[in-house]
Parts: structure tokens; sequence; C-alpha cells
């Protein structure tokens, strides 16, 4: 396994370089030629946003999985799991558990009240204006900071395997990416971009079963052994297989005992996690988007459930994934290639592949395991893209600036337009964020969603009192204390690990020695998800609007989906 510990930037050959790019191309290819027959299918509105919700149950449900399973899940996960075992697995659980809140009290609600954003459902019963520019702003920086994420990742990515090292190369790289991304969503509308959540869906699953089988022969599918393994080579023991190796450990003090305060700050920041992995899900605009795709309530439900058992099904694939490479790769041949981990994954299929059938074998491995993940970016971004400019030309130009009487045939092209704009504002920001910490965008993002967006559409769904005052108060209430509380934690500024050798290294997004943070939690979700539900209640109790009629008929159609259709053709 001496091989192993070498960097893979190292070890790339024209040969390796040769198979990546074949197989970027060919899925590229594929993809490409779906957008442009989809683009003969999108002529209207509901094309557009909502693909003619002509999809299948299964179909949505895996194109959920599809729009879910992030760079973010199949290489940070995987990663986290390797350096840091049973604390990296409560990512795998927390998001899985998010689909729950979903399924419960979202998904079938949101598919019966709206149209085609989530500002459908919040505007329902209440002044269209001011609430659907709310929901407009906080979808597109919900929608921004996940695609910087996923971009960079992408730009790390590529640059990685195909042996890319010069800074304008990469910038290249997270170029072309982008303009991929704004050619399917202005191109092929919510159906081309389906049809690619569901093959990366398929690719991704075909990647992490076969990985997963590879691991667990190795093992002798003896999980203990697998889970020995990795604790053994982790160096930190049977700590490595409990909790409190990253979240709500204790921490010592430079006196040697424990420091009851930071020791609380570490147990409260695992609580705020928890609460925005959970939470988060419900509100993201991309998701939510995806349950006007089909053409019952219904089918919304089984999406929805086919959506929870593919998802589920990964994340318990990435116990494999995250300790296979722990047992196998090791944390420190892990951490050498990114500090972060996040080429556990690759490294891992590097490994298994030479292990089972040589160099060629591990050669091939890597590249379809990174062709996997390139799939995934792509999907991802795509989902996103599609959320922000469908949510800009819907709601903010259609409905805010127009009244909703701006002609179809306009707003569509307004979406198109909106999408290369917001393309364009991801990629240049990309370049710029190549440095920063990839987990700390989504961690905004999933607090972002459930600080604004869940708070005004629970409230909206299920509050009779709930009125336009609130809704706003919610969402920018929300939406603003989670930013700012993230501007000044530990995140941004002041963060530095030690290392058992005494090295310290910068895990801030600020240069080491800068230093302006006042809020001790790295995820801010503890007090803006609360915060956000204040807002709410505080605005609505403030204001005197109310209207009892308009509440009972979105009860109405919310369970039970009459007028929805009609309105829907609309």
């Amino acid at each position: 396994m001496s091989a192993v510990s070498v960097s893979l930037a190292d070890e790339v050959s024209s040969g390796q370089q040769a198979l990546t790019s074949v197989l970027f191309l060919v899925f590229v290819g594929v993809t490409l030629a779906i957008t442009l027959w989809a683009s003969r299918h999108t002529k209207t509105a509901a094309d557009f946003y909502a693909g003619g919700r002509s999809f299948s149950a299964v179909q949505n449900g895996v194109a959920i999985g599809g729009d879910y399973m992030s760079a973010a899940s199949f290489l940070g996960i995987a990663g986290i799991i390797a350096l840091f075992g049973y604390d990296g697995f409560l990512y795998s659980i927390g998001f899985l558990v998010a689909w729950l809140v979903a399924l419960l009290l979202v998904a079938e609600l949101m598919r019966n009240s709206g149209k085609y954003t989530m500002g459908d459902v919040l505007a329902f019963r209440m002044r269209q204006r001011p609430v659907r520019a709310a929901a407009g702003v906080s979808t597109i920086v919900v929608s921004i900071f996940y695609l910087l994420a996923q971009m960079v990742g992408a730009g790390a990515l590529v640059s990685l395997l195909l042996g890319v090292s010069s800074q304008t190369s990469k910038n290249l790289t997270i170029v072309a990416v982008g303009i991929l991304m704004i050619f399917y969503v202005t191109v092929g509308g919510m159906k081309g971009t389906t049809y690619i959540q569901i093959i990366k869906a398929l690719l991704l699953m075909t990647g992490a079963t076969i990985l997963t089988l590879m691991v667990m022969f190795k093992f002798g599918w003896n999980v203990s052994d697998m889970l020995g393994q990795a604790a053994d080579k982790s160096g930190k023991g049977d700590k490595f297989l409990e909790p409190g190796l990253r979240y709500g450990k204790e921490i010592v003090g430079a006196d040697g005992k424990v420091d009851g305060l930071k020791t609380l700050e570490s147990k409260l920041d695992l609580i705020s996690l928890g609460m925005a992995l959970v939470l988060g899900t419900a509100g993201l605009p991309h998701i939510l988007i995806r349950f006007y795709t089909v053409p019952t309530a219904r089918a919304a439900r089984k999406s929805v459930v086919w959506g929870i058992w593919i998802i589920g099904s990964f994340y318990l694939m990435t116990l494999a994934l995250g300790f296979g490479a722990a047992a196998i790769v090791g944390p420190k041949a892990i951490t050498a290639q990114d500090k972060a981990g996040n080429t556990a994954a690759p490294q891992l299929a590097r490994a298994i592949g030479n292990d089972y059938f040589g160099t060629t074998g591990g050669t091939i491995m890597l590249a379809f395991i990174a062709s996997v993940a390139f799939a995934t970016i792509l999907a991802v971004v795509a989902g996103l893209t599609l959320a922000s400019s469908s949510s800009v030309a819907h709601d903010i130009y259609a409905n805010y600036v127009h009244r909703g009487d701006a002609p179809e045939g306009t707003e569509v092209r307004v979406a198109r337009i909106s999408a290369f704009v917001i393309g364009a504002v991801a990629i240049v920001l990309s370049i710029f964020a190549q440095k920063l910490n990839v987990a700390f965008l989504v961690a905004l993002a999933f607090a972002v969603a459930a600080s604004g967006n869940l708070p005004a559409l629970l409230y909206s769904l299920f509050w009779r009192r709930f009125n336009t005052t609130g809704a706003v108060a919610a969402i920018y209430g929300g939406l603003t204390t989670a930013v700012v509380l993230v501007i000044f934690s530990p995140v941004v500024s002041g963060k530095v690990t030690v290392a058992p050798d005494g090295t310290k290294t910068n895990a801030a997004l600020f240069p080491m020695g800068t230093d302006f943070h006042w809020f001790p939690l790295e995820n801010p979700g503890l007090v803006s998800i609360p915060i956000g539900f204040l807002c709410g209640w505080l605005g609505t109790i403030l204001s005197k609007e109310h209207d009892a009629a308009k509440y009972a008929e979105l009860e109405v159609r919310s369970l039970t989906g009459i007028g929805m259709e009609k309105a829907a053709q609309i």
C-alpha cells in the first residue's frame, strides 16, 4: 500500500488522463444529446419549470436522489468518515432523516398548493409582491452558495485527475463546468435537467455499489474486521468508533483541565449542525421544485418515498466507503492528498482496484469514480441553476415586476437569461472561492434554508393567523441572522487546528492571524433557525392583516389538491 501514500496528482499517468477524459466526454456527450432532445419538448412555462408535469413517481424519485446526492455527499461524507469515524457518519444520518421531514411536512402539501416555485405557496394567501421578492432573494442566496461549493469541487476534482496544475487551467475547468450548467438549463429546462439527474443517480449508485461490494469482499463481509482495521490505522484506537472525536468532545485547556465553556460550545455545535442538516432539506429550493414535476399529489408522495430508498441505500454505503478508505488507504495518505479528506473515495477506488486488478484496474476504477463524481456535480449545479432562475423569472419578474401579467413567452425567456446571469456570477465567484472551505459553503446553504425558507413554509401551510408581514420577517430574519452569524463565526476567522506534533494549521476562510469572530459556534442553526420562527411569529402578531377564508382555501387545496390542477394550467 506504499503507492497509495503518494499523491494522486503525482501518480496520474497519460493513460489514466486519457481514460478519464474519454469517460468525461462520453457523459457530457450523452447529456448534451438529451438536453437537445428535451429542448424540442420545452415550449411553455410548465415545460420549462416543471417538465410538463409528465414524470412518474419512480422517475422523479430517482431524479430527487440525483439532485440531492451532491459532491458533498459522495466526496465529503466519505472523507469525513475516513478521518473522524463515528462523528463523520452523523452527516449520513442527518441527511437521511431530513427526508422524513420533507415527506411528512412538505412534499404533498407543496405539490397541491403551488405551481412552479416556493414563492407560489407563500404568496397564495398573502400580498404577492413583498412575499415573492423575499422568496426570490432567499432562493438566489441559497442556490449561489450551493453552486459555489459544487463548482469549486468540480475544479479541484477535474484538475487533480487530469493532471492540471496551473491556476489558469483550474479556472478554465470551472468556466467549462459553468458553461455546461448554463446550457443544460437554458436549452433543456426541467425536462432535460431531470433526465440528467436520473442518469447521474444511476451512475452514482452503480459506482458506490461496486466500491462497497469490493470493500466488503476484501474484508470477508465482516464489518467488525473493517471497523477494527480502520480504528487501528486511524491512530485513534477505539475512540475512532465512538462519538466525540470531532463533535461534542471535551476540550482540555492549557492547564491540562477540562474547559467547561469550550466543551459546552462543542456540544452545542453538534446540536446546531444536526438542526441545520435535518431541517435544511425541506427548505432547499432545488429540492422543493421537484415536487411540481409529477402529475398528482400521490405521485409526489411516492416519489419522495422512492427518493428516500435511493438516498438511504447510498448513505448506508458511505459506511463502507468511509471506513473502507480509513482501513485501506489510511487517514495519513488521505490528508496528504487533501486535508479535508475530499479525495478519500477516489483514493479508495484506486487502492481497491490495484488490489484486485493491478495498476490498470486501479486506473480504470479511479477514472470511473472520478467521472461519477463529475456527473454528480454537473447534475446538482443544473438543478440549482434551474431553481434560482425559475424564482427570478416567475417570482420576481412575472409576479413582482409585472404583477402577474407578464406574457408566458417573456417569462420563459427571462428564466433563460437569468440562468445565464446566475451561472456567470457563480463562475466568477467560484474562481475567487477556490481556496474556501467547501463544507462551509454547503453548511451555510443548509442553515439559510432552514432559518428562512422552512419557517415561512411551515407557518404558511399550518398557521391560520400567518400573514404577509410574518412571511417577510421570517425569510429576511432567518436569512440575515444565518449569514451574519457565519461571517462572525470561527469558520470565517480565528479557527486554528493543532496537529499532534504541535503544528498549527489555519482552518478558517481568512488567513491565520486575522480574528474578528465573536460567535462561538461553527454552525448558526441553533440560533438562526429559532430566530427565523420567532421573526415569523412576531411579524404576524404585530400585523392586523388576516384572511381566514384564504387560509381555508389553501388548507383544502393543500390537503386534497382541489383547484390545483386548474391553476397549474394557467
